[in-house]
């Protein structure tokens, strides 16, 4: 099983000791969420920063994408990433236009995306979010070596030794999820599970299928029908399809907005129950693998 730490400064810099880790900036889903009662959890939306083999992975811009780049700040360029996005919907994007090393010449990112379901490129989807009127600056007033992929569900990626491997999981989003490998270690991110569907689903099996690690959402249903009643319930599918699959690690990401610190360590306490090895996930939280 993983080793973990909890919530470090969000002073600390992304490259940790161990050859594979991961690093979660925001978990929150739907919108940001700042906060008295979202302090020990967090309150900015989706973004995973993973370390592997000399090479940085991004899962999710989300609002804590922009704290990633802060911390990005302090080391000195070229900086070379690449951003791997679930899919459009704003709280997957809403951070990269404030993703401050995006704007330094010297640093080189590739960006990965498949068609939306109005079939725009996520490099028209991140262009759009940054017009006028919506926002003051355009995507070409960032002076780094942008590069982008336009991504096909089931392509797999190869960084030199590491394999991303892809998958649709999410028909109706048209949400792409990510097995990471290196040496035997996986990780599987699967963020946008639909508990009518995940788990009779065979591409959600085969990525998470022996993972050391899979991150996954808790919930699936539409804002204005939420209540804490049915956040309650619907964690049993990440649960379940860990069982099934032979997951080492489970974590819960992509808390609703409604849910404070308080009901989340209640959701903690009832996961654990049912999952012994389950986390929900809280900004700063660290995972290591491999040291």
């Amino acid at each position: 099983m993983p080793n973990f730490e909890l919530p470090r400064s969000q002073n600390n810099t992304t490259t940790q000791n161990g050859k594979f880790c991961v690093q979660f900036w925001g978990v929150r889903g739907l919108i940001p969420t700042p906060g008295s009662n979202t302090i020990r959890y967090g309150g900015n939306t989706v973004c995973v920063a993973v370390q592997v083999a000399g090479q940085q992975i991004i899962f999710d811009g989300g609002t804590g994408l922009r704290i990633l780049g802060k911390t990005w700040q302090q080391l000195k360029p070229p900086l070379e990433a690449h951003i791997f996005f679930t899919n459009s919907q704003s709280n997957r994007i809403q951070g990269f236009p404030f993703f401050a090393p995006a704007f330094v010449a010297e640093n080189r990112f590739h960006i990965y995306g498949c068609a939306a379901s109005n079939s725009a490129s996520i490099k028209q989807s991140l262009c759009d979010q940054m017009l006028q009127p919506y926002f003051p600056y355009p995507l070409q007033v960032m002076e780094s070596d942008l590069h982008f992929h336009y991504l096909i569900p089931g392509k797999v990626i190869e960084l030199e030794t590491v394999k991303v491997v892809t998958a649709l999981i999410n028909q109706a989003q048209r949400s792409v999820g990510y097995r990471v490998s290196w040496q035997g270690q996986n990780i599987a991110y699967v963020t946008d599970l639909d508990p009518s569907t995940a788990e009779v689903d065979g591409n959600v099996l085969h990525m998470i299928q022996g993972a050391d690690v899979m991150i996954a959402n808790a919930t699936y249903t539409p804002p204005t029908a939420h209540s804490h009643e049915s956040a309650n319930l619907v964690w049993q599918t990440a649960v379940n399809l860990a069982c099934s699959a032979g997951v080492k690690q489970l974590v819960i990401s992509h808390h609703h907005p409604d849910d404070d610190d308080d009901f989340l360590d209640q959701v903690q306490t009832q996961v654990n129950s049912a999952f012994p090895r389950a986390l929900l996930a809280r900004e700063g939280l660290v995972l290591v693998l491999s040291e």
